[in-house]
């Protein structure tokens, strides 16, 4: 009689095993002692184990809470055109009163706009004619670029290997972003205010740059004043190397002497009469005739036919080049920008000194990275010159390919840039002309740094950079107490639940105790399948599941009472008692269905959290209280008489 019933036993067991297969690795991984889990790490064998289990959200394992506001002034200045120096002030003006006031930056500039008489088309052409149709323009623009935004940051988020991040955009100008289990806080912040403009710029002529630099030197000796404060405005206790680069040969040593900067220019800033100076007061060490003659030359070393700026004068070059007389000189489409990293020089004075290298470009782009289709880090080949060394391949879509054939085979001989967030990666020589659009980026620190720059260029450039307004970072100690409380809570309901149905229903009670301990288990199984995340809220959708699993049984069993009260046997009132629960059961779970549906659809963060847990919740308990229940039933039946059910 037993062999109708092999293919429900068959289906039971498969489901069991199953389950146990996919809560196999969340078991293992919560019984690993810490020591267990780093030697796993240093294997590699962890993150495969832990790609397996049932993750844990942001208020169960901490992890940082984001709130990002895009930049809209930035947007907008990047937008305009042919900027004057009343529109500059205007913009500023507008700019200065966003902290004060609460209306948006574009009303303020059209309020400014209009106070000064100033024509917002001038700027910004083809958007209109008014300032108030050049203001709605740039509002769209706005509202779109949060919105690619939004879509690029969860690209980016998706492809750093965060499970289950809440991303989501509130108000016009703000995104939350949480992220769960985040190990490198630092580095998930880096990926996501990136803004991965990349550009191709081309070197200025050797000429050129030395002309500007003698330029510059002119400017510097007629203001010693300003430069003295301008060396002097450095950490307290900062020495600033400064060596000559003109009358030294390459990879030697200049003649160098500690002064101070009061030594070399004279007092600085006014009286300092009844002031101890000596902390503040900064030393650089320099050759002293050169730097009379020099001063900004001899903040500069000539390598390898670069220009080379130690490590520690790096600021103060910087400083020089913001002076406002030294910006007068630099010419026209020009700009100075500097290597993403410093390499060591080997020969300088103390050893192995680590030196920045200073690029002169033209400040227009020949090529931006909007062209990009594909970018992969990997490391370089052999017989290449980063042979072993992280680097980044880019693939260009067809126009692209062209412009970028264009441009290298004009220029030929010459030195191009690969800027990304105004930092050179590197600048090599155009050997041929490109026409396939294929292109290497090379000069990373490390094979991270080079696989999230890919991961930034695969998934586009921001429109506009995002500002963190707020950051929470959530501790382990929350996701501990947290978790301690709804597994309690979840232990305390299961016990009330099980204690109740035992008592009501005597040996049918235990039936659909059996049936909902399966249940939970089939419900984890799930999630560790699907690599959903179990948060608070899905704990809480478990709980509620707990109680709602019980429910058809709860129906089931009444309809068997009333069965066995009119006289049925015990399996025709067992039959009679599924047949006519079966169709209520249904209806009062599909609309329930229905319901986690929709907030699987439309909910965010929490909502879908509780509503994933109770979508697969439903469906196991309705598996587990109709089908394994009364296939229980049945093997009760089938091997005895029975005259009486405990029910």
């Amino acid at each position: 009689m037993l062999k109708r019933l092999t293919p429900r036993l068959i289906i039971i067991g498969i489901a069991i095993a199953i389950a146990g297969i996919l809560l196999y690795p969340t078991i293992r991984y919560e019984t690993l002692s810490q020591e267990e889990k780093n030697q796993l790490r240093q294997q590699g064998e962890l993150a495969e184990l832990e790609s397996k289990i049932i993750r844990r959200g942001l208020d169960l394992q901490g992890g940082i809470h984001l709130v990002l506001e895009v930049d809209v002034p930035t947007l907008v200045q990047n937008i305009a055109t042919n900027k004057s120096q009343q529109f500059n002030q205007v913009f500023a003006e507008a700019e200065s009163r966003i902290s004060t006031s609460e209306e948006p930056f574009l009303n303020l500039l059209q309020e400014e706009a209009t106070q000064a008489d100033l024509r917002l088309v001038r700027y910004f052409p083809d958007r209109g004619v008014t300032n108030e149709e050049v203001v709605s323009s740039l509002r769209e623009e706005a509202n779109d670029a949060i919105n690619r935004a939004l879509e690029i940051i969860r690209n980016r988020v998706d492809q750093f290997g965060v499970s289950e991040p809440t991303i989501q955009k509130v108000g016009n100008r703000r995104i939350i972003v949480e992220l769960a289990g985040i190990q490198d806080p630092a580095r998930a912040r880096d990926l996501i205010q990136t803004t991965a403009l990349l550009e191709f710029k081309l070197l200025k002529e050797p000429e050129l740059v030395n002309e500007t630099i003698q330029k510059i030197d002119r400017v510097l000796r007629r203001e010693k004043g300003q430069l003295a404060e301008t060396l002097g405005d450095t950490t307290a206790g900062d020495t600033i190397s400064v060596e000559d680069t003109s009358d030294v040969e390459e990879g030697g040593v200049a003649r160098e002497e500690a002064v101070s900067v009061s030594e070399l220019f004279g007092e600085v800033g006014g009286d300092t009469a009844g002031q101890d100076t000596t902390a503040a007061e900064s030393t650089v060490v320099v050759d002293q005739q050169v730097f009379e003659e020099k001063p900004f030359t001899a903040l500069l070393r000539n390598f390898q036919n670069q220009i080379g700026v130690p490590q520690k004068n790096r600021n103060a070059v910087q400083r020089i080049l913001n002076m406002e007389r030294v910006q007068k000189v630099i010419p026209p489409n020009s700009e100075f920008l500097w290597s993403s990293n410093a390499d060591p020089l080997p020969g300088a004075t103390g050893g192995n000194q680590e030196f920045y290298t200073l690029y002169m470009v033209n400040e227009e782009a020949s090529l931006q990275g909007g062209v990009v289709t594909d970018a992969q880090a990997t490391l370089g080949g052999t017989g290449s010159q980063a042979a072993g060394q992280p680097v980044v391949y880019l693939d260009m879509n067809s126009q692209g390919a062209r412009t970028w054939g264009r441009v290298t085979g004009a220029n030929i001989g010459r030195r191009v840039a690969i800027v990304l967030d105004d930092r050179i990666h590197m600048a090599p020589v155009i050997r041929s002309k490109i026409t396939q659009g294929r292109t290497q980026i090379e000069g990373m620190a490390n094979m991270e740094e080079a696989k999230d720059i890919a991961i930034v260029l695969r998934a586009g450039a921001l429109p506009a950079p995002v500002d963190i307004i707020e950051e929470r970072t959530v501790g382990p100690s929350l996701g501990s107490d947290s978790i301690r409380k709804g597994t309690m809570a979840t232990i305390i309901g299961l016990i009330l639940v099980l204690v109740f149905m035992v008592f009501y229903y005597k040996l049918s009670g235990l039936i659909a105790d059996f049936a909902l301990v399966l249940n939970l288990v089939f419900i984890l199984a799930i999630l560790a399948a699907l690599g959903a995340t179990l948060t608070l809220p899905g704990i809480a959708g478990l709980i509620l599941t707990v109680g709602l699993s019980v429910d058809a049984n709860v129906l089931i069993f009444d309809r068997i009472r009333e069965e066995l009260r009119k006289g049925k046997t015990v399996r025709a009132a067992i039959d009679s008692g599924y047949g006519n629960a079966l169709r209520t059961i249904i209806d009062a779970n599909v609309t329930t269905i229905l319901a986690a549906l929709v907030l699987m659809q439309f909910g965010t963060g929490p909502i879908k959290g509780f509503a994933v847990v109770l979508f697969w919740g439903i469906v196991s308990s309705m598996f587990t209280a109709i089908f394994i229940t009364r296939t229980v039933y049945q093997m009760f039946v089938e091997r005895s008489t029975v005259q009486e059910l405990s029910i």
